[in-house]
């Protein structure tokens, strides 16, 4: 890369202005990344890669295309731009879409209080190859476990850029380390396996490979024995693990596009109870060193912290300027986009309230059901919220674990089962979403 990324987006305005664009948002990101497996011991993979994306989008009157390349030459910027206007000239009209008026964007945001970057040089290959070890012989070392089928360390730095014609310019740097381990333990058709891992934005920050190999393997032969359960109906806490999905789910029907098209569960319900009403969801895009925090969106709007889900009650939508537009709200500064697609409404750092008990309070106090640490699978059905996923766990009785359960179904309704949550406090603060175990009584579980 011989140019700027502030040079390289405003060189790309400038060429769809040439090209014919009333107007045109830019980005460009450039990063390296570094992984490395090990198995047995020893390297089994390495990775290293390199490179600049860059992103067009421009518009006709009101239609509009995107463009993207990994070439920054100025001959494909060029041509990038007049392909993007051809396409856009061919684009059906959306009155809708549009750059943010110029008193709405971002000024004078303090990308340092964020903490998104480590200043800390990239780590030498070699060491991320010994903490992968280190995280395998860790797991090896849990009595139980029969092999690890993978252990990988891994590291990430991003430089961002977005430009656009109304005249906003900004960017940022973003980095990540982590580390994860996949042990199993038994033997034949009684194996099961299990998984670990820490990702974060500094490596001062990032847990210790022992730790992880050593709560994978535990994780794995706690699983050893596992059988179905008995269909019916029961208790079911869903561990911390798992239940940010739960949440997930709440924060895909308050989509400002799943609104605006009709087709979510929540369609009507902004005012109105979604969860008990002690439980507040938070959104806050500026807490630091987290991985969703940023300064503005790809709208170059400012980012704010807000109230989704205010004690028990839905607030309103995630809106980019598109889908606030078609809905007639303004944004709530959610959009996000890559080099490739024009923006989206998305959600960035969210928190639900914790509750007073700890996980093992819940455990005593649910009687018998199905404790949830793992799911795979999932239909769920956008209109109705009808829920429906696979999980694996332990079985509890009379307030105790007594054993492992796999192959059985959980379902119910989400907007009926969110109203049920009974929180526990054991949330990982430093993660994007901060959801503590959840207790939801009465769902149905399919297994023997």
């Amino acid at each position: 890369m011989t140019q700027s990324l502030p040079d390289l987006t405003q060189a790309l305005l400038d060429a769809a202005k040439t090209a014919g664009a009333d107007a045109a948002d830019a980005i460009a990101v450039t990063g390296t990344s570094v992984s490395i497996d090990v198995r047995a011991g020893k390297l089994e993979q390495a990775e290293r890669s390199e490179g600049t994306d860059i992103g067009l989008r421009v518009l006709v009157g009101q239609r509009q295309a995107n463009v993207s390349a990994s070439d920054t030459r100025p001959e494909t910027l060029r041509a990038m731009a007049e392909r993007a206007v051809a396409m856009a000239k061919e684009a059906p009209e959306d009155p809708y879409i549009g750059l943010a008026a110029p008193d709405q964007l971002a000024t004078g945001w303090d990308i340092d209080a964020l903490e998104l970057c480590d200043p800390a040089a990239e780590p030498d290959p070699a060491a991320l190859q010994s903490d992968a070890q280190t995280a395998e012989a860790a797991a090896l070392a849990v009595k139980g476990v029969t092999q690890v089928s993978g252990a990988t360390t891994a590291y990430g730095k991003r430089q961002y850029h977005m430009a656009a014609s109304n005249g906003f310019a900004g960017g940022y740097d973003r980095t990540d380390r982590a580390v994860s381990c996949v042990a199993i333990a038994g033997s034949g058709t009684g194996m099961e396996r299990d998984y670990d891992g820490d990702s974060r934005i500094f490596q001062a920050d990032l847990r210790t490979p022992q730790d992880v190999g050593q709560t994978a393997g535990e994780r794995a032969v706690a699983r050893m024995g596992a059988s179905k359960p008995k269909t019916g109906t029961y208790p079911v806490l869903f561990d911390e693990r798992v239940s940010s999905s739960l949440i997930g789910h709440l924060l895909a029907a308050v989509n400002g596009s799943a609104i605006a098209r009709g087709s979510s569960w929540l369609l009507n319900a902004k005012g109105s109870q979604v969860l008990p009403d002690t439980l507040s969801l938070i959104e806050d895009p500026h807490r630091p060193r987290v991985g969703a925090s940023r300064p503005f969106d790809a709208e170059g709007l400012p980012t704010q912290k807000r109230t989704i889900v205010e004690n028990g009650t839905l607030t309103g939508w995630t809106l980019d300027l598109a889908s606030g537009r078609k809905l007639g709200m303004p944004s709530t500064a959610n959009a996000a986009s890559g080099v490739s697609a024009p923006p989206a409404p998305s959600i960035w750092n969210v928190s639900l309230t914790q509750g007073d008990q700890t996980r093992d309070d819940l455990i005593r106090d649910m009687g018998t059901g199905l404790l949830v640490s793992s799911m795979i699978g999932a239909t769920i059905n956008p209109n109705t919220g009808d829920y429906s996923r696979g999980a694996a766990g332990f079985w509890v009785e009379n307030g105790q674990i007594t054993h492992a359960v796999n192959e059985c179904t959980i379902a119910g309704n989400l907007r009926d089962m969110l109203l049920r949550l009974i929180p526990a406090n054991d949330a990982r603060t430093h993660l994007s979403r901060v959801v503590p175990s959840v207790l939801i009584e009465g769902m149905t579980l399919a297994g023997d």
